[in-house]
């Protein structure tokens, strides 16, 4: 069952808001649009914050919380995921995803399902991972994709990531398919680039979208047009009163 934003409690006390994120918004776009909305509906100093971080190219599950459910974010950022993605087999890009364009083709017409399904097994578990030199990550006090913008070449450090599950949903060459659960941490991006390169070829993300964040799921997610509803609900209220 969806939950959307209670017009009748106390927000301040804290909420957690299952948002759709949609495709093209940052995640700080979604924080700043919620807080904006009950500032209006007349919680001037409520705080806002959200679980995990989605890219503008990706949808799904963005947890966004409210109030003194913004104790919970490491909490809530800390638990399992669970993704659904493309992947373009044959090709790389500099960010692993679409947001650059093609850099270097790789043939890929030797690629069979079986061979897809045991490199998903081999790249599974507990491992190390190299994050995406496009990515948010610190280096020195800078971000990993300021130093990518200007030219500078630096090394990301490996990080400990858990992929526990990746399963084959579909094989239409050069495009696969996954449903992937893993641990936070974890950059769907670079399992393109890990995957494309076990298979003696390419690939870089086409398409991402969270389905579950911990125990929340997509289905039960609102849209951002429903959080707009929500947040008009509380705004006009307000109005009222005063």
């Amino acid at each position: 069952m969806k939950r959307t934003i209670p017009g009748d409690a106390n927000l301040a006390e804290g909420y957690v808001i299952n948002i759709d994120k949609p495709l093209g918004w940052t995640s700080t776009d979604v924080v700043r649009k919620v807080k904006f909305g009950l500032q209006k509906g007349g919680y001037r100093n409520i705080k806002v914050g959200h679980a995990g971080t989605l890219d503008p190219l990706a949808s799904g599950v963005l947890l966004v919380c409210v109030g003194k459910a913004t104790k919970r974010v490491d909490e809530l950022q800390a638990q399992e995921k669970e993704y659904v993605t493309d992947i373009t087999l044959g090709a790389t890009t500099p960010s692993y995803d679409m947001e650059h364009e093609v850099d270097r083709l790789y043939p890929f017409e030797h690629i069979t399902r079986e061979m897809v399904e045991r490199a998903l097994l081999e790249l599974s578990g507990e491992r190390l991972q190299t994050p995406p030199l496009y990515s948010a990550k610190k280096i020195e006090g800078q971000r990993a994709y300021e130093y990518a913008r200007e030219g500078t070449d630096v090394k990301l450090r490996q990080t400990l990531v858990n992929i526990y599950e990746m399963e084959l949903l579909e094989f239409d060459l050069p495009r696969v398919k996954l449903r992937i659960r893993c641990s936070k941490g974890t950059y769907i991006r670079s399992i393109a680039r890990e995957l494309g390169e076990a298979l003696g070829s390419g690939g870089y993300l086409s398409s991402l979208r969270r389905t579950r964040s911990g125990g929340f799921t997509v289905e039960e997610s609102i849209t951002m047009d429903e959080v707009s509803d929500a947040l008009a609900q509380l705004r006009a209220k307000a109005q009222n009163i005063l």
